[in-house]
C-alpha cells in the first residue's frame, strides 16, 4: 500500500468516471455525476446544499457492468462553485465516503478489472 501523506490520505485508489447516479438525499430523489469513484467513495457533481456528515442512498452502475450498485454513503466534504486561483471555475460537489465495507467489497473486485 502507498504511503499517506497530507495530499494522499485515501485508502483506496481512485479513477476518473462519469457515472450517472441516482440518489437519496434531502428527502428528495436526485440524480447526478460522479466524477471519481474508488471502493471507498466517490465524487458526486451537485448543487444540492448537502452538509458534512448528511447520510445518502446511491444507486449506479459502473461502465461496462450489469451490476446495480445501492450504497448509502456520510457526506465528507464539500465545496461550492468558485473560480479558484487561476480563475478556473471548480466544480460543485460533495466527497462521499461509503460507510458499508461488506457492501462496497463487490464494487471493489469490480473496480480492479475496471479499464478506466
Amino acid at each position: 500500500m502507498a504511503q499517506r501523506t497530507p495530499k494522499n490520505t485515501r485508502k483506496h485508489r481512485r479513477m476518473t468516471v462519469r457515472i450517472l447516479v441516482d440518489y437519496q438525499a434531502m428527502g428528495g430523489l436526485h440524480c447526478d455525476y460522479a466524477t471519481t469513484l474508488g471502493a471507498g467513495g466517490m465524487f458526486l457533481q451537485t448543487e444540492l446544499e448537502l452538509s458534512r456528515g448528511d447520510i445518502v442512498k446511491l444507486r449506479f452502475r459502473v461502465p461496462g457492468n450489469e451490476t446495480l450498485h445501492e450504497l448509502q454513503a456520510r457526506v465528507m466534504w464539500r465545496h461550492d462553485a468558485r473560480a479558484d486561483e487561476n480563475g478556473q471555475l471548480r466544480t460543485p460537489g460533495v466527497g462521499l465516503q461509503f460507510t458499508d465495507p461488506t457492501a462496497t467489497s463487490e464494487l471493489a473486485r469490480e473496480l480492479e478489472d475496471y479499464p478506466g
